[in-house]
């Protein structure tokens, strides 16, 4: 038998030290490689309103989706408070990694800048915009007793009895508020508002009588609509609703750049890697096409968006300047 080669103590040296080296270039490799991945562990995804809210049905009908696609859980943490402020600095302050995002919308990210005179928060620049999910129309509801059977015929009357009608909504600030207050701000019109605390008893009063007009979202008012109970008389958005076809947007109505809708999208706090930012935006789109979820959504009354970083970024700054002009004519503070 030949006998193997004996090594010197230098050569052993040599060779202990190359294969120390290479056991470090693969844990290095590794340990790239794991960061690299995303994710690895559960997202946090802020709603900084309450359960059962458009915002909360719509993060949890998105984090159904992403969880089953990434096998990681996104846990929804309902965080609500001050029109949305709360959740949305906590947000703003949450690490950078892609863990935490938060789920924003017409009010966080657009009518706040408005509204308050001091925000905690920066709307742009403490957010990376990953994707603009979905939005929803209001409709302009009547109680029957009011004889307009038209938009135009509403502002006339509106026109000749200045502060003669009234409009309810859940609050200063909300949604229906500011959606009269832009009608009001486009056509001219007096009307009187009528400040609730949530749109139950808004829509209730409406119904009775006491108040004479209102903006309740899509799916609010559909079952009202097609009673009878409220007369419809336009959207909000800038198409029709295949549940009421025959019901005309504002614009056709008659009033030029007419638009309110809600609007949902995903942000996360600025610094976040563009990586994942890109990463998150093609995974929501993804879910977007899928048409289990497209019925999901229809079933809110939301029609779904998807779009990139980019359009929903330029979408917000085009929010705040609208909502911030219509806010400061009508006069309007919460704090």
């Amino acid at each position: 038998m030949s006998s193997l080669p004996k090594m010197t103590i230098t050569e052993a040296t040599t060779a202990l030290r190359l294969s120390l080296l290479a056991i470090f270039c693969l844990s290095l490799s590794t340990g790239v490689q794991s960061q690299e991945r995303y994710p690895t562990k559960p997202i946090r995804l802020i709603v900084p309103f309450p359960p059962g809210g458009g915002p909360d049905v719509i993060a949890r009908i998105l984090g159904q989706q992403l969880s089953a696609s990434w096998r990681q859980q996104i846990v929804i943490d309902n965080r609500p408070g001050a029109g949305g402020v709360i959740g949305s600095e906590i947000a703003a302050k949450s690490a950078p990694d892609g863990y935490t995002l938060i789920m924003g919308n017409t009010a966080t990210h657009a009518n706040n800048v408005g509204l308050y005179k001091k925000l905690p928060y920066h709307p742009v620049k403490d957010f990376v915009p990953v994707c603009l999910v979905a939005s929803t129309q209001s409709m302009l509801m009547v109680h029957p007793g009011v004889l307009a059977k038209s938009v135009k015929e509403l502002i006339a009357i509106a026109r000749a009895k200045p502060g003669s009608l009234s409009y309810a909504s859940a609050g200063n600030g909300t949604a229906a508020h500011l959606s009269m207050e832009l009608l009001k701000t486009l056509t001219g019109i007096n009307i009187v508002h009528i400040p609730y605390k949530g749109n139950p008893q808004a829509l209730t009063d409406l119904l009775s009588g006491q108040v004479q007009l209102m903006f309740p979202t899509f799916v609010a008012a559909l079952p009202h609509a097609r009673s009878g109970r409220l007369r419809p008389l336009a959207v909000t958005g800038t198409g029709r609703s295949p549940a009421l076809p025959d019901v005309p947007t504002l614009i056709e109505a008659g009033v030029p750049g007419y638009e309110s809708t809600l609007w949902y999208g995903v942000l996360a706090p600025a610094g976040t890697p563009g990586k994942i930012v890109k990463q998150l935006n093609d995974e929501i789109v993804t879910a977007l096409r899928k048409p289990e979820v497209q019925e999901q959504l229809a079933a809110q009354g939301a029609d779904p968006v998807g779009s990139t970083p980019e359009h929903f970024l330029e979408y917000i700054k085009a929010e705040i300047a609208k909502w911030s002009k219509v806010i400061q004519q009508a006069g309007v503070r919460v704090d």
